[in-house]
């Protein structure tokens, strides 16, 4: 794929994933100027951050956005999910952030996912469990955090 062009198309696939009637609604929405939009328009160049807000906003398809392939309905069943993350630095844990992740990816016995850093590493874990099993934990033994 290459983002240094197809802006135009992309552009239009925007106008239509909000449901907009003209650009000039779409230039209201994201919050850029006329002449901003009618750069990119012109010179064709890819808005991609503009495609990332757009899908997470509408829930369109981000192959479609791009590509204009695929199916556009945003009722799909969406193959991405939001993993929340924490951070284990200096035995604390420390909320942090959170990860998109492809579901195929993940492990269908995985009900509720959690991302774990430590040391620069990144775990999966099961938030809720029903058994303890071997595998790693995170543990707090008197106040500190750790993976075992």
């Amino acid at each position: 794929m290459d983002f240094k062009t197809g802006g135009q198309q992309v552009i239009l696939r925007l106008v239509e994933a909000y449901g907009f009637s003209t650009r000039q609604m779409l230039c209201d929405h994201l919050g850029v100027s006329k002449s901003t939009l009618a750069t990119r328009f012109m010179r064709d160049i890819f808005p991609a951050e503009w495609v990332i807000q757009c899908a997470l906003e509408t829930n369109v398809s981000l192959e479609w956005l791009c590509t204009g392939e695929g199916n556009s309905n945003r009722n799909n069943v969406q193959d991405i999910v939001r993993i929340p993350t924490s951070k284990i630095s200096d035995g604390k844990l420390i909320d942090s952030s959170f990860f998109f992740y492809d579901k195929a990816m993940l492990s269908t016995s995985i009900r509720k996912p959690h991302i774990y850093i430590s040391d620069s590493s990144y775990f999966i874990a099961e938030k809720n469990y029903t058994e303890v099993v071997d595998g790693q934990w995170v543990i707090n033994i008197d106040g500190m955090v750790t993976l075992k």
